[in-house]
C-alpha cells in the first residue's frame, strides 16, 4: 500500500512496498483494537469524576465541565499519540524496512507538513456542501453584517454596538462555542485520525478499510452522548432517545470517513481539524421546507408556519445543488497533495 511519495526511492519504507515481501509489524486486528482502547481513553474518563460526570442537575454544557473534559481528553491524546509514535520508531531494527524516522513518524500523523495550502483546498472543497447554509446564514440572515460588525436592522437597540469579526470574539468568550468549534475539532482529529490512521497504515490494512475502520471508532465515541441526554432530559421517551443517537452515529460516522479520506489524501492534521471546525459552525444542510430571514416575525399560513421567501427559497436549493455538483468535480484535485500518505486507485 502505498504512502508518502518521498519515502518510495529513500527508504522504500514499509507503507510503499508490496504486503507480500514485508510482514506488517502488527496485524489490522490489533490495530482496531488499539482503536477500541483508544476510544475508551478518551472517552471513560468523563465518567469516573464528578467534574465531568453529567447529572440531572449539571449540564455536559456547564464551563466547569466543559473545562474539565478539556483537560482530561488533551491527556488522553497526549498518551495515545505518544503509543503510536512508539509503535512507528520502535519496530524492528534501525534502518529495517518497518522503523520509521523520527521525522518521518511525524509526517505519517500529519504534523509536518502543515499543510496550509491543502488546508485552504479542503476548506474551499468542503466548503461546496454548504454553499446554501452559507448563502441563508450570510444573506438572507444577514450574517455579513454581524462578521463586518454592522448594525442588523430590527435587532434590540439596547444590545452593546456589535464589533468587527464578532463571532470570533464570541468564540473566546464562550466555554460551549470553544468546546465545539476548537477543543472538540482538535482533539477529536488528534485521536482518530493522527494517532489512529498510522496504525491502521502499519498493519498493512487496505485503503478502503482504512477509511472505514477508523471512522466507526469515531462514531461510537459519540454514542456516549445517548446517555447524557437521557440524563439530563429524563422526560424524553427513551426510543426517542435511541434514534436520536442512532442519527449522530451515522452522520458521525460518515464525517468520520469524509475526514480519514481528507487526512489520507493531504497528510495535514490541521486541513482535517479546520474542516471538523467548519462543519461543527455550519451544522447539518437543510433538505426542505421554506427559508425565512426571522421565523418569529414573518406572517403566518394557515397551519401556523411562518412564511418563506420563493426567491430565497428557489435560491437556497439551487446553490446546495450547485455546491454537492462542485465538491464531486472537484473531490481529487482540491485533495491532491505531494504529502498526501496513500495513493488512490
Amino acid at each position: 500500500m502505498p504512502a508518502v511519495k518521498g519515502l518510495i526511492d529513500k527508504y522504500k519504507y514499509i507503507f510503499h512496498r508490496p504486503q507480500q515481501e514485508i510482514q506488517p509489524p502488527i496485524t489490522t486486528g490489533s490495530a482496531v483494537a488499539l482503536l477500541v482502547l483508544y476510544t475508551l481513553i478518551y472517552v471513560a474518563p468523563f465518567y469516573l469524576s464528578s467534574l465531568t460526570r453529567p447529572s440531572a442537575s449539571l449540564s455536559r454544557d456547564a464551563p466547569s465541565v466543559i473545562r474539565a473534559r478539556i483537560a482530561s481528553v488533551s491527556l488522553s491524546c497526549a498518551i495515545c499519540s505518544i503509543v503510536t509514535f512508539l509503535l512507528l520508531t520502535t519496530n524492528g531494527k534501525p534502518g529495517a524496512a518497518t522503523r520509521l524516522l523520527n521525522r518521518d513518524a511525524v509526517h505519517i500523523m500529519g504534523y509536518y507538513p502543515v499543510g496550509l495550502g491543502e488546508t485552504f483546498n479542503v476548506l474551499l472543497l468542503t466548503s461546496g456542501l454548504f454553499l446554501g447554509p452559507l448563502f441563508e446564514q450570510l444573506v438572507v440572515e444577514r450574517g455579513w453584517r454581524v462578521w463586518a460588525g454592522l448594525p442588523v436592522p430590527g435587532e434590540d437597540k439596547s444590545l452593546p454596538p456589535p464589533r468587527v469579526l464578532a463571532p470570533l470574539w464570541d468564540l473566546l468568550s464562550d466555554w460551549t462555542v470553544w468546546r465545539n468549534l476548537v477543543a472538540g475539532p482538535v482533539t477529536e482529529e488528534v485521536l482518530f485520525r493522527a494517532a489512529a490512521v498510522p496504525l491502521l497504515l502499519l498493519a498493512h490494512t487496505p485503503v478502503h478499510r482504512t477509511v472505514l475502520l477508523s471512522p466507526i471508532a469515531f462514531g461510537l465515541a459519540h454514542l456516549h452522548h445517548a446517555y447524557e441526554f437521557a440524563i439530563t432530559h429524563p422526560r424524553t421517551p427513551k426510543i426517542a432517545v435511541a434514534v436520536r443517537s442512532l442519527f449522530q452515529f451515522a452522520y458521525t460516522t460518515l464525517f468520520g470517513c469524509y475526514a480519514t479520506f481528507l487526512f489520507l489524501r493531504t497528510g495535514s492534521l490541521l486541513a482535517v481539524c479546520v474542516v471538523h471546525s467548519f462543519c461543527n459552525t455550519m451544522g447539518l444542510p437543510r433538505f426542505y421546507g421554506r427559508v425565512q430571514r426571522d421565523p418569529d416575525a414573518a406572517p403566518k399560513e394557515d397551519d401556523g408556519e411562518p412564511q418563506g421567501n420563493l426567491l430565497w427559497t428557489f435560491a437556497y436549493y439551487i446553490l446546495l445543488v450547485v455546491g454537492a455538483v462542485f465538491w464531486y468535480r472537484h473531490l481529487w484535485t482540491l485533495t491532491e497533495s505531494t504529502s498526501g500518505l496513500v495513493t488512490f486507485k
